[in-house]
């Protein structure tokens, strides 16, 4: 099946009852036929009927073999951290959220695991920062919050010649719009608020590996039971719901971003706009090239700070509000939100400053999100 028929039916198997609607299994352990017979469910936390479908959805979209849902987006990256053992060396993208940061740097990099920022969107540079104990290469794009495009299949190619995993955060596009699996990466992972859930009423998060008969995929599955990150049922039927119409939603979003692109160039006060479907980015071909889409996020520049901060304070339609991928427009202020905690070296390294703002475009009609945008910034230049 195509991507707009598995968003709509996904892996839904139809019980007794011949209901359209996934059943939400609220259960939290299963009654055994007999001793050592199982009907395949045994405790909720290890697995959960509900939550399977909507793995094996997510695994269908992203062309992978096994996906955990998650009760965060963190969790899922949380996972990711788990792999590294003491002494490994990870390259990230140097433009990356702040909260994978702040992971990184606060939590995994007691364990004696080095993280080292580069600029992925330069393969050569990228090849050059690689060692013999480097084990992954993680990175978004486009990246959060200043649009960088990486090339998938180039990093991946880099990583595997050094016996390393290319992992790719794919919350901006969702799997609707881009798919690093079929590109060479190895690990994609989500917010699953995002996109995916597109409705700002939950938290989840996603990991789908390539191959499910790995030895990664062995750890995972011990380390979901272990620790138990998994997302609860009524938060799983969400998710599913909200799939359904995800192709729809991340279509228009990127529609009404682009007219929204195109219009921020034109205003006096906005000093440089930041969306990889604009001709003139520079990462616009490889964009088209790996990509199907070019999403729902427009990052901006203003004269001034100043300027900058009155804008949150003045919009009707669009809320100041952080997170992103509804249908409701929002509104962020990257530098005090969230990349609050970004060391400063990789802020001046990539531009990310407290003229920055960064729009999460919703479904909304343009032309209303447009007049909101031009009443909140005014018409003076400060």
């Amino acid at each position: 099946m195509k991507d707009d028929s598995i968003e709509v039916h996904g892996c839904h198997k139809y019980d007794a009852t011949g209901a359209i609607s996934n059943p939400i299994y609220l259960s939290s352990t299963y009654r055994h036929p007999g001793f050592r017979q199982s009907t395949g469910y045994d405790y909720g936390r290890v697995s959960n009927p509900t939550r399977d479908r909507l793995e094996e959805t997510v695994s269908l979209l992203e062309r992978g073999e096994r996906t955990w849902a998650l009760s965060s987006g963190m969790a899922a990256i949380n996972l990711v951290m788990i792999l590294f053992n003491t002494g490994d060396h990870v390259l990230l993208s140097e433009d990356l959220y702040g909260g994978t940061v702040r992971l990184a740097k606060d939590v995994y990099g007691h364990y004696g695991i080095s993280f080292e920022y580069v600029d992925t969107t330069d393969p050569a540079l990228v090849r050059s920062k690689l060692r013999p104990n480097t084990k992954a290469i993680f990175i978004e794009t486009p990246s959060n919050p200043m649009m960088f495009i990486s090339d998938i299949a180039a990093l991946a190619e880099l990583a595997h010649g050094n016996s390393a995993m290319l992992i790719v955060d794919n919350t901006f596009l969702s799997p609707h719009f881009q798919k690093p699996l079929e590109l060479g990466a190895d690990i994609v992972l989500h917010s699953g608020t995002k996109y995916l859930g597109g409705h700002n009423d939950v938290i989840a998060g996603f990991l789908t590996l390539k191959k499910r008969d790995t030895e990664i995929a062995k750890r995972l599955e011990v380390l979901v039971k272990s620790e138990g990150p998994n997302l609860g049922s009524m938060d799983a039927w969400l998710l599913l719901r909200s799939i359904k119409t995800l192709g729809i939603r991340v279509e228009r979003q990127a529609e009404n971003a682009l007219k929204i692109a195109h219009w921020l160039k034109e205003q006096p006060q906005v000093t440089q706009v930041y969306y990889p479907g604009l001709p003139d980015h520079p990462g616009y071909a490889l964009q088209q090239r790996q990509a199907s889409g070019n999403g729902g996020m427009v990052s901006f520049k203003v004269s001034s700070a100043e300027l900058a901060q009155a804008v949150l304070g003045r919009l009707q339609l669009i809320a100041f509000a952080e997170s992103l991928g509804g249908v409701e427009s929002l509104l962020t202020y990257p530098i005090a939100q969230t990349h609050a905690e970004m060391p400063k070296e990789l802020t001046e390294r990539t531009g990310l400053d407290d003229k920055l703002l960064r729009l999460s475009v919703g479904i909304e009609d343009a032309e209303d999100l447009m007049d909101d945008l031009q009443q909140a910034l005014g018409k003076d230049i400060l």
